[in-house]
């Protein structure tokens, strides 16, 4: 990233050291993990999303749009093929709430700027004819005619597979499951309750740590990940120590996350970034902060590194491609569109997105993308799904 100031993140990071001392010198006394035999649970945070913002015609045809993509998350072909927008030849394979005006970049409103309208993520750009035929189909019976939407053209939305080796590891640095590409370490957490409490842990995605359900507690995850030239143990920072499993073609998933028990004296607090080829450290905050459209936020990842954007849709549910066949629907995301390019990229999976604002407070979990547009899992989720806190 360049050193202009206007590009680092609101709380600067200059004058944190690159050598720190270790999180095992604080005044937390952090175990080393000792133990694969671990518990395993999935928990899912209530958050109550008021529906009156967006009114009962936005909810309802939302709702309607969300069926269909249910059927499609649930088909696949006899060879496994992901089929993500096939079904009954829809183009749709997404659906969220936004405001004409979030982003100027997102064209073809039928709605005034600045009253509530629905996005509605597409493999393919299409007419907006097409688009509200489309939208037709999926509402039934139900009057559309006067109901703003918006299209994002997004592609094939994929589940995301920075290089370095860097001890103790920062958050946004490559990582992964011995079996995995590489994704990127978002930060540290511990858990809510002993003896998690006293556990030192790394914060990324299921499909990072865990290999897309695919592993087994105890597992190594080093950094850098297989992908930036990591193996297992001489690399290793964590074992695998927890994660929601992610339902393929059923339910609807909230959450792709994981954690992974780390050696205190092997990792760090703080994020990096690269600024004018100098390695510049900074601290997000712990109390994570309500999305909204509009919202100007920041990443720092394994392959794009430091990136701004805005918040374009919220409450978003989205068809997922993680390859081999398998389709999950994820509900409740966030969408986000970079400022100047591409916001994430393959391997940024795992990066925590921050509010661009003193505080940096956390708002998702990055975890997939497509067409220019990243989606991250609301974090209050992510902390309630897995029982922990920031440790920042």
């Amino acid at each position: 990233m360049s050193s202009d100031p206007e590009s680092d993140p609101p709380n600067g990071g200059t004058d944190l050291p690159e050598t720190p001392e270790t999180a095992a010198a604080s005044d937390d006394a952090f175990v080393a993990p000792t133990s694969p035999d671990l518990d395993t649970e999935e928990a899912e945070q209530e958050t109550a999303f008021a529906a009156s913002t967006y009114g009962a015609d936005l909810n309802a045809l939302k709702g309607e749009i969300e069926a269909l993509l249910a059927r499609t998350c649930a088909t696949c072909d006899a060879e496994g093929a992901a089929v993500q927008g096939t079904i009954e030849e829809s183009n749709i394979v997404g659906v969220g709430f936004t405001s004409p005006d979030a982003d100027s970049l997102v064209a073809g409103a039928s709605g005034l700027p600045g009253e509530p309208a629905l996005a509605v993520f597409t493999v393919e750009r299409a007419s907006d004819d097409a688009i509200r035929a489309e939208v037709a189909r999926a509402a039934g019976t139900r009057a559309v005619t006067t109901v703003p939407t918006l299209q994002v053209p997004v592609g094939m939305v994929d589940a995301q597979p920075h290089r370095f080796r860097i001890r103790p590891a920062p958050g946004g640095v490559s990582v992964g499951h011995f079996r995995v590409t590489a994704g990127t370490l978002g930060c540290l957490v511990r858990g809510n309750r002993p003896p998690r409490d006293r556990r030192l842990m790394v914060l990324s995605n299921n499909h990072v740590l865990a290999n897309s359900n695919d592993a087994r507690l105890g597992d190594c995850i080093s950094q850098p990940g297989n992908a930036d030239g990591g193996r297992c143990p001489a690399d290793q920072i964590a074992i695998l120590e927890r994660f929601v499993p992610i339902r393929f073609g059923g339910p609807a998933n909230f959450v792709d996350c994981a954690t992974g028990w780390a050696w205190p004296d092997r990792v760090r607090r703080e994020l990096i970034y690269l600024s004018g080829g100098n390695r510049r450290f900074f601290r997000i905050g712990a109390a994570p902060i309500n999305p909204a459209v509009g919202m100007l936020v920041g990443k720092t990842g394994r392959t794009t590194q430091l990136t701004q954007g805005r918040i374009i849709a919220v409450n978003v549910t989205v068809n997922v491609n993680f390859g081999g066949g398998r389709v999950a629907q994820f509900r409740d995301q966030i969408a986000v569109r970079g400022l100047s390019g591409t916001f994430s990229a393959g391997g940024d999976s795992g990066s925590v997105i921050w509010q661009w604002a003193p505080g940096l407070r956390p708002v998702g979990l990055l975890f997939a993308g497509g067409g220019g547009v990243t989606f991250g899992n609301r974090f209050s989720r992510v902390l309630g799904a897995l029982d922990v806190r920031v440790y920042n």
